[in-house]
């Protein structure tokens, strides 16, 4: 505990540590300011009560991403959802279509037309999820004056709210600390627990809780936590060799390192896809239940904490766990460049014979990985079944904030780690980028 308040301490002892971390305070703080402002012409009283007996629902994932926006159908209602499926799809689309292949090979040129392209589809795909919104408010009788006025000013106020958000989260990535998009899902999922921590413990005031289950709760919550931690670090480790060799006049001798492929290559990607796709059908179906019987015994089908919902994103997630593992990791690339830099794994033929070993690996890696990231989203409806109480928050929000702290205090760590004289081992005084 010393040594963690130490740490924290010396975040503020560099200079540009400190203006980074303030920088992406103020950024969350504008983010969950205007979490808390609604769109014009949502009654908010029918908006509260719709929201309580709706929390669980196909909105929850939405909800999720948006930072708990989307529950107040605020001007950042959508949050930094369409920005993550923009970029999913074209992280897909790169790899699949030669054009833009070659584009991303042409180095920051291709990045910076890649970039702009995503942006374009975070605009087209903003409209969409703020039409499907606003439709589904006035489906729900949310709306004070429903008609295209409103339908239009929906659209209009929630696609610009989820550009600037988007843009928010491409500044924290420019000046401030950690991914920004991550950021931005982890402050309000943050923001939130306090909520959820209150009202589970007035559940147990009032006598709807048991104060045994209470605890047993909280300890679920904490071994889950540390389960996803150690799960979370978890890697194979593929060992490489790299020849003698002589460059110029310098001699560099054999050395030994070693490829990680982490337990869970995708992180939380799988999920976002298959939330995404599960949520399609979902939102048609409450929008088209009053007016076709077929897509109101679909809505009953699909219903969140359901059997048949349950298996379609366990289906779903390890789908998308192998495909996107298969996006991000070429093993015929890899393979190519440990050939080209001297490096070659003991025992196996560089060229062709490393890309299938690093295939064999990686398909016998990702099985346990999938399995693991389904279990942890489908987990809390296990538990609400079969013990009667709300989770804190569900596995994908857990995922996200053990994910996105994990990599942050990493980056922080190194960055105090630069700025020591005396190395990492030992505790020297921190400098800035001018040496006081």
């Amino acid at each position: 505990m010393v040594v963690l308040l130490r740490n924290f301490k010396n975040v503020f002892l560099v200079s540009e540590l400190r203006k980074k971390v303030l920088f992406t305070l103020g950024i969350l703080a504008l983010c969950r300011f205007g979490a808390h402002i609604p769109i014009p012409g949502i009654d908010e009283v029918r908006l509260l009560q719709f929201m309580n007996n709706a929390a669980s629902g196909f909105l929850g994932y939405l909800n999720l991403i948006s930072g708990g926006a989307l529950t107040r159908f605020s001007i950042f209602a959508l949050g930094i959802s369409p920005y993550i499926t923009a970029s999913i799809m074209m992280q897909v689309l790169t790899m699949v279509v030669p054009s833009l292949e070659a584009l991303h090979k042409e180095g920051d040129y291709g990045r910076r037309i890649i970039n702009q392209y995503t942006r374009y589809l975070t605009l087209l795909l903003s409209l969409i999820q703020s039409f499907w919104l606003i439709l589904y408010a006035e489906n729900q009788n949310l709306a004070i004056a429903p008609g295209w006025s409103f339908r239009l000013t929906g659209m209009l106020v929630m696609s610009v709210g989820a550009l600037f958000v988007m843009w928010l989260g491409e500044q924290i990535g420019a000046h401030g600390i950690g991914n920004g998009s991550s950021m931005i899902i982890f402050g309000g999922i943050v923001a939130d627990l306090p909520g959820a921590i209150w009202r589970v413990i007035s559940d147990i005031r009032l006598g709807q809780f048991e104060p045994l289950l209470g605890l047993l709760l909280i300890a679920i919550t904490i071994a889950v936590t540390a389960c996803v931690i150690f799960l979370e670090k978890g890697e194979r480790k593929i060992p490489v060799q790299y020849a003698r060799r002589i460059v110029g006049n310098k001699i560099y001798s054999a050395q030994s390192s070693y490829i990680p492929f982490r337990l869970n290559t995708a992180n939380v990607i799988p999920v976002i896809f298959a939330g995404s796709i599960i949520t399609l059908p979902m939102m048609l179906s409450n929008l088209l239940a009053k007016k076709f019987q077929f897509f109101s015994g679909l809505s009953e089908w699909v219903t969140p904490r359901g059997l048949i919902y349950d298996v379609l994103m366990v289906f779903l997630i390890i789908f998308f766990a192998y495909f996107y593992t298969a996006v991000i990791i070429n093993p015929e690339e890899l393979s190519e460049n440990l050939k080209k830099s001297g490096g070659f794994v003991p025992g196996i033929r560089p060229g062709r014979k490393t890309a299938e070993f690093f295939n064999y690996v990686l398909t016998r890696v990702c099985f346990p990985g999938a399995i693991y990231l389904a279990t942890l989203v489908i987990l809390p409806d296990i538990l609400a079944a079969i013990f009667h109480f709300p989770a804190l928050f569900g596995g994908t929000g857990l995922l996200i904030t053990v994910g996105v702290a994990m990599d942050t205090s990493a980056q922080v760590e190194s960055y105090l780690i630069e700025r020591r004289y005396e190395g990492f081992l030992s505790t020297g005084r921190l400098r800035t980028r001018y040496g006081r």
